[in-house]
């Protein structure tokens, strides 16, 4: 099974402060902003929708307005947070990262200590968690985040690496850490943190 991984720079406590806002504005311009995304979706998941899952829009409405959620169907509260997150932040450019396969964010994790950076890991996305806010889906998606002290701190023991621990490692992984490199390059340019999702 491929995985993907969705990153984006984003001031943290603006998306969290969508959970529960009830900001009906918010809504309607993520709504409309994606409603063709939203429209794929729910024809993706049709099945757990007639089984009585909320539809995207319904899922998204339940996020800003606190709920009710519905654990069962937890994964798409995760989704439309993804959504809040898509409108807020810069998406990462993350083409080592999408798709992958099995272990790949712990082998880049691997890299990332190699080099001396244990500020973050990858990994986070794959274990995280949602918001306390929201139920916590049972598979995908799953969620982490970097502060932007993480980041400046990733950005700076990156900087402090030699040529000769970026040339030891295996070229895939290091061009992975080198998308990194750019999140925390970006993040810290902006100020703001990154939020990562797994689907």
């Amino acid at each position: 099974m491929s995985y993907g991984l969705s990153v984006y720079v984003i001031d943290l406590g603006l998306a969290r402060g969508a959970i529960g806002s009830r900001d009906e504005k918010l809504r309607r311009m993520i709504g409309g902003r994606f409603k063709r995304w939203m429209a794929s979706d729910d024809q993706q998941f049709s099945f757990e929708i007639e089984r009585g899952a909320p539809t995207r829009y319904d899922a998204l409405r339940a996020v800003i307005d606190g709920g009710p959620f519905d654990e069962e169907y937890a994964f798409q509260y995760g989704y439309s947070y993804k959504l809040v997150c898509e409108f807020h932040g810069r998406p990462c450019f993350n083409n080592h990262f999408s798709p992958f396969r099995g272990d790949w964010l712990e082998t880049v994790d691997k890299g990332l200590s190699a080099l001396g950076i244990d500020a973050v890991e990858v990994a986070e996305f794959s274990y995280g968690s949602l918001p306390a806010e929201l139920p916590r889906p049972e598979h995908l998606p799953s969620y982490g985040e970097w502060t932007v002290d993480q980041c400046r701190r990733a950005l700076a023991q990156w900087e402090a690496g030699t040529a000769e621990q970026r040339q030891a490692l295996d070229g895939e992984v290091l061009a992975a850490i080198e998308s990194c490199a750019k999140w925390w390059r970006d993040a810290v340019a902006a100020d703001r943190g990154i939020a990562g999702f797994m689907h």
